[in-house]
C-alpha cells in the first residue's frame, strides 16, 4: 500500500512551485499593465501560506523549533540573494560607470547616506519609547541603505521604459548597488559603543577609545576596504580568464551566460569565510567584470541573468512573508502600534526625499533634471533585503554581548526593538512602492474620468431636451453652432422646468456610478491597448532618439493581436532594446537588428555590430547548419 508523505519539504516545494506557475500565467497583466510589484505580490503570498494563515508553510519547523536557527537560515538566504542580484547590478551598468559618474554616486553614498542615517535615527529616537540615542543610531543604520531588488520593480519593464530617463535608472542601480555594502560602518560605529560604553561596559573590555578603534580597523580596514580591494581584484580576473577561454573557443553558450551568477556564489562563499563585506564585493566584482562593456553587450538580449532574477525575488520575498513578525506589530513590550504607524509615515516621507530636493536645488546630481525627478528618486528609495540583512547581523552581534552566562539586559531590548521596528519599515516600504505606480495611474484616470462623465451628461441633457412648440431646436432659437453642443449650458441659464436630467442639479449624485463604470472601462481599454498604442511616447534617453520605446510593434504579435510574441525576443532587462518584427524575410519577419547602445564606443546613429561570440557548439556556415 502506498502511503502518504505530507511532509513539509513536500509541502513546501508543492506551494512554492504551484505559486511561481500561476504567477507566472498572469505575471505579464499584473507587471506590465497593473504595474504591481513581484516583491509585493509575493510577500503577502508568503504570509497566506505561513502559520499566520493556511499554514503550508512552516519555517519554525524547518529549524526544528529553534528561533536562532531560524534566524540563521533568514541570514544566509538574504546573504545568497543580494550577493547574485548585486553581481547582476554591477554587470547591467555601462563600462566604467563607477569612475565616470564618481561625482553624483559621492554625494548620494557619502554626504546623503549620513543624512539618511541621522534622520531616520532622530525619528526612531522620537517615536520609540524607553531608548536612547546609540540604540536609535543602530536602528536608523539598518533602514539606511536601498534596496537593489525592491528598485527593480521602478527600472525594469513597460513603466520604467516610457517614463524613467535611463541615466535615472543607471543611478539608481549603482547606488543601491553601493550603498548595501557601505551600511556597516553606521551600524557598527552604534553597536561597538554600546558594548563599550553602556553599562559601564560590562561584558567588554575597555571604553570608548577602544570602540572607536575596532570601528576603524574592523569596519572600515578589513570589511569595507578589504572587500573592495577583493572584489575588484576576482571581478578582473575572472573577466580576462573568460576572455582567455572564449578566444579559444573553450567555453560553451550555456556557461557563459551563467558565469556572472557563478562568481557571485564564489564571492559569497569565499568572503563569508574570512568574515569580510560580501555585499560590497559583489557589487565591485560585478561592476569590475563588465569595465570593458563587453559581458554586457553580449548578454544584453538573453534572459537567463532576468529568469533567476525573478526566481530569486519570488522566493526570497515569500519567505519574508512567512517569516515576518506579524503578530509583533500589534502585541509587543518595545513600541505601540499607534506610534509605529507614524513612524513608518515619516520615514517613507522624510529619510530620502528632503536630502534629494536639497541636491537638485543646489544641482549636484547633473542626472536629476527637474522637479519630477527629483521627487522620484527621493521617494523611491525601497527598505528591503538589505535591511533584514543588518537586522540579523545585529542580532548576532548583540546576542554575544554576555554578562555572567547571559545576554545583557540592554542588547536584549535593543534586539527585541530592532526586530519589531525594521520589519514593519520593511513591510510599510513593501506595500508603499509596490503600489505606488498603479495608485498614480489610478489618480491620473479619475479626475479625466469624472470630467468626462460630467461632460458628456451635460451634453446628453442638452441634446435630449424638446425641441421649441415653433419646431426648431433650442440652439436655433439662440443662434448657436449645432457643431458645439458642449457650449450650450454655458452660453444661458436655463430655468429649474429647463434643466431636464437631474445631473444639472448640484445636490444630485445620480451620475456617480457611472463615473466608476466609465473608469473602469478606461481600465480595461488601458490592459487590452497593445504596448504601441503610445506612439506619443519621448524616447526615454536623450541621445538623439535611441532607445525609445515608441515601436509600432512593441509588445504585439506579428498578426496584429495584443499578445506578446513570446517567440520573438522581448528583452526584459532595464536597458535591452525591444526588436520589433520588420518586412521582408520568411513570413514578413527580418533578422532582429541590433540598436545603439548609449555608452559604447559605436558612432552615433549607426546599428551596434552583430554578436562578436562565436562559440564552438555554434554552426559556422550555412554547411554546417545542414
Amino acid at each position: 500500500m502506498p502511503n502518504l508523505a505530507v511532509n513539509n519539504f513536500n509541502v513546501t516545494i508543492a506551494v512554492l512551485g504551484g505559486f511561481i506557475t500561476l504567477f507566472g500565467l498572469v505575471s505579464y497583466l499584473l507587471k506590465e499593465k497593473f504595474y504591481l510589484s513581484e516583491a509585493l505580490i509575493s510577500t503577502f503570498a508568503g504570509l497566506v501560506f505561513s502559520p499566520h494563515a493556511c499554514n503550508f508553510i512552516r519555517p519554525l519547523q524547518y529549524a526544528n523549533g529553534n528561533e536562532l536557527d531560524l534566524e540563521t537560515i533568514t541570514l544566509y538566504f538574504s546573504r545568497l540573494v543580494l550577493g547574485v542580484q548585486l553581481v547582476l547590478a554591477g554587470v547591467q551598468l555601462p563600462s566604467k560607470y563607477l569612475r565616470t559618474e564618481w561625482k553624483s554616486l559621492t554625494w548620494l553614498l557619502g554626504p546623503g547616506m549620513c543624512i539618511m542615517w541621522l534622520t531616520t535615527s532622530l525619528m526612531v529616537w522620537a517615536l520609540v519609547p524607553h531608548i536612547g540615542f546609540l540604540f536609535a543610531l543602530a536602528i536608523g543604520a539598518c533602514v539606511t541603505p536601498t534596496d537593489p531588488i525592491l528598485s527593480n520593480s521602478i527600472v525594469k519593464g513597460k513603466f520604467a521604459d516610457k517614463n524613467i530617463p535611463r541615466k535615472l535608472q543607471r543611478l539608481i542601480i549603482a547606488e543601491s548597488g553601493a550603498n548595501d555594502g557601505l551600511g556597516y560602518p553606521f551600524l557598527f560605529l552604534a553597536l561597538y559603543l554600546i558594548r563599550h560604553t553602556r553599562h559601564h561596559g560590562l561584558g567588554a573590555e575597555g571604553g570608548a577609545r577602544t570602540a572607536i578603534g575596532l570601528w576603524f580597523g574592523e569596519s572600515w580596514g578589513y570589511t569595507i576596504l578589504l572587500s573592495v580591494v577583493y572584489g575588484a581584484t576576482v571581478g578582473w580576473i575572472a573577466k580576462e580568464l573568460l576572455h582567455w577561454a572564449e578566444e579559444r573557443h573553450y567555453v560553451d553558450r550555456e556557461s557563459f551566460l551563467v558565469f556572472a551568477i557563478t562568481l557571485a556564489l564564489f564571492i559569497v562563499g569565499t568572503v563569508g569565510m574570512i568574515g569580510s563585506d560580501d555585499v560590497l564585493a559583489c557589487f565591485i566584482a560585478g561592476n569590475v567584470f563588465t569595465w570593458d562593456d563587453w559581458f554586457r553587450l553580449e548578454t544584453e538580449d538573453d534572459s537567463l541573468q532576468p529568469t533567476i532574477d525573478m526566481l530569486l525575488n519570488v522566493s526570497v520575498f515569500m519567505w519574508y512573508g512567512a517569516v515576518c513578525p506579524w503578530h509583533k506589530f500589534v502585541a509587543n513590550d518595545v513600541v505601540p502600534i499607534y506610534r509605529l504607524i507614524p513612524l513608518g509615515i515619516m520615514v517613507l516621507l522624510f529619510r530620502r526625499l528632503p536630502m534629494v530636493l536639497a541636491y537638485y536645488y543646489f544641482g549636484l546630481i547633473h542626472q536629476v533634471d527637474n522637479i519630477r525627478h527629483a521627487c522620484f528618486v527621493g521617494f523611491f528609495g525601497p527598505i528591503g533585503v538589505s535591511a533584514i540583512f543588518y537586522v540579523y547581523i545585529s542580532r548576532e552581534f548583540l546576542a554575544k554581548i554576555v554578562v555572567d552566562g547571559q545576554e545583557r539586559e540592554d542588547a536584549t531590548h535593543l534586539a527585541e526593538c530592532i526586530d519589531v521596528v525594521v520589519w514593519f519599515l520593511v513591510i510599510c516600504s513593501i506595500i508603499v512602492h509596490g503600489m505606488s505606480v498603479p495608485l498614480g495611474k489610478l489618480y491620473f484616470y479619475l479626475p479625466r474620468t469624472i470630467s468626462t462623465a460630467i461632460s458628456s451628461e451635460r451634453g446628453s441633457a442638452s441634446q435630449s431636451r424638446a425641441a421649441s412648440p415653433g419646431g426648431e431646436s433650442r440652439s436655433e432659437q439662440i443662434g448657436v453652432n449645432n457643431s458645439e453642443p458642449n457650449l450650450l449650458p454655458f452660453r444661458r441659464r436655463y430655468t429649474t422646468s429647463e434643466r431636464g436630467p437631474a445631473v444639472s442639479n448640484p445636490a444630485s449624485i445620480t451620475w456617480v456610478p457611472k463615473i466608476f463604470v466609465r473608469a473602469g472601462k478606461h481600465i480595461i481599454d488601458d490592459i487590452r491597448r497593445p504596448n504601441g498604442a503610445h506612439s506619443h511616447v519621448a524616447p526615454v534617453d536623450g541621445d538623439n532618439g535611441a532607445g525609445s520605446v515608441d515601436s509600432p510593434d512593441n509588445g504585439m504579435a506579428v498578426d496584429g493581436s495584443t499578445h506578446p510574441e513570446i517567440s520573438l525576443p522581448t528583452n526584459p532587462r532595464p536597458f535591452g532594446h525591444n526588436v520589433a518584427p520588420s518586412s521582408g524575410g520568411p513570413s514578413g519577419l527580418s533578422a532582429p537588428q541590433s540598436p545603439v547602445v548609449s555608452g559604447t564606443s559605436t558612432p552615433t546613429g549607426l546599428a551596434r555590430p552583430p554578436r562578436t561570440i562565436q562559440f564552438a557548439d555554434q554552426p559556422t556556415s550555412a554547411k554546417d547548419m545542414q
